[in-house]
């Protein structure tokens, strides 16, 4: 549970005016050093993409075989957290180049870009933890919270939220298909343009991963050694994916708010729902690299325009902050993190445990 020290509305004011004057210096300060970076995280993913395919198509020898899975994953992995998600954020839009504009970018998962800026970069990241308006609390399936009302289905909630991990690109790529007014007869009206673009995305993507590069394996012999490992590189950056954006919003001092929050809501009111609602984990560069620095969670909802590559530093400032303020500055572990969204996951599956959402 969270402890933090209920502020005065000045000390709201101030602690809002703190935080946008953080910003604004390191939107001053942007410049080579982040273009550098970025252009540099997408050297090295094309290069271990190109060394995983590469490998593949020597067939099951462990020796090619494994190393060639687990670069050909830690390269979607990138492509998926430091690189998609941070450019589709704009974070890289004063650059001026096209390739890493965030209105353009089409990532390299099922799920397509369009859909993904219009359910987590705006309904997400303007109704963070709000129950009813967020569609990322427990992603429709998952009650996490015991704000949140039981449904039936949450009895078997363990077994839905391990086949969402399995399968994590496509969870977030029908998220914007809202298949549950499509099951009640309520489609939106711009449904069956949604699905055709659905359908083609995936498609593209099954083309490559599974036909295109394992007939291109039938030529040295290693077809379903390319299928396979194509496979498992999919699965591996499904259950990373996973596992950060559960670990970022699902710990045990995480937040939901009611609707009501909105009302009147000021610009420190959106702050200090930001950070209430995030967590945070601990580790090094790579490791922080490799979340696409979503494990500075609490940054990222506090400022998702700012390149991440800057959240480490600025997480000094924030946790100063909160110090300051007598706000919790949530933050462990990855293991220790996700111990406790397991806790949820199997805890609030029961249908006693349960409050009111507008308490």
């Amino acid at each position: 549970m969270r402890a933090d020290r209920t502020l005065t509305p000045a000390e709201i004011d101030a602690f809002g005016a703190a935080l946008d004057e953080l910003r604004q210096r390191h939107v001053a300060d942007l410049g080579q050093a982040d273009a550098r970076y970025i252009r540099r995280v997408r050297a090295v993913k094309r290069a271990l993409e190109v060394a995983g395919r590469t490998l593949l198509l020597f067939g099951w020898f462990p020796l090619t075989w494994l190393p060639g899975t687990l670069l050909l994953a830690l390269a979607k992995i990138l492509e998926n957290m430091e690189l998609g998600h941070n450019i589709m954020h704009g974070q890289y839009d004063w650059m001026n180049d096209p390739e890493f504009n965030g209105q353009r970018y089409e990532w390299d998962i099922a799920g397509p870009s369009d859909f993904w800026r219009h359910t987590h970069n705006h309904i997400h990241h303007t109704y963070t933890n709000i129950i009813g308006k967020d569609d990322d609390v427990g992603y429709g399936l998952a009650r996490l919270f015991p704000e949140q009302r039981w449904k039936p289905h949450h009895r078997w909630q363990p077994l839905w939220v391990f086949l969402q991990a399995v399968l994590f690109q496509y969870a977030v790529a029908i998220q914007d298909l809202r298949l549950e007014r499509v099951f009640k007869g309520r489609p939106e009206k711009a449904w069956p343009k949604k699905w055709r673009v659905f359908k083609h995305k995936v498609a593209r993507q099954w083309l490559k991963d599974y036909l295109v590069w394992p007939l291109l394996g039938l030529i040295t012999g290693a077809g379903w050694a390319v299928l396979a490992g194509n496979a498992v590189a999919n699965l591996l950056r499904n259950l990373w994916t996973f596992t950060v954006i559960f670990c970022g919003h699902f710990t045990e001092k995480a937040a939901v708010f009611p609707p009501s929050v909105l009302k009147d809501e000021s610009r420190g009111h959106w702050y200090l729902r930001q950070l209430q609602g995030s967590s945070n984990m601990t580790g090094g560069p790579l490791f922080h690299i490799m979340t696409g620095n979503l494990s500075h969670q609490i940054e990222h909802h506090l400022f998702p325009d700012l390149p991440a590559r800057r959240y480490a530093a600025i997480a000094v400032e924030v946790r100063a902050l909160c110090e300051r303020y007598g706000q919790t500055y949530n933050t462990g572990t990855m293991w220790g993190q996700f111990s406790t969204v397991v806790t949820r996951i199997w805890r609030y599956r029961r249908p006693d445990l349960q409050v009111a959402a507008a308490a």
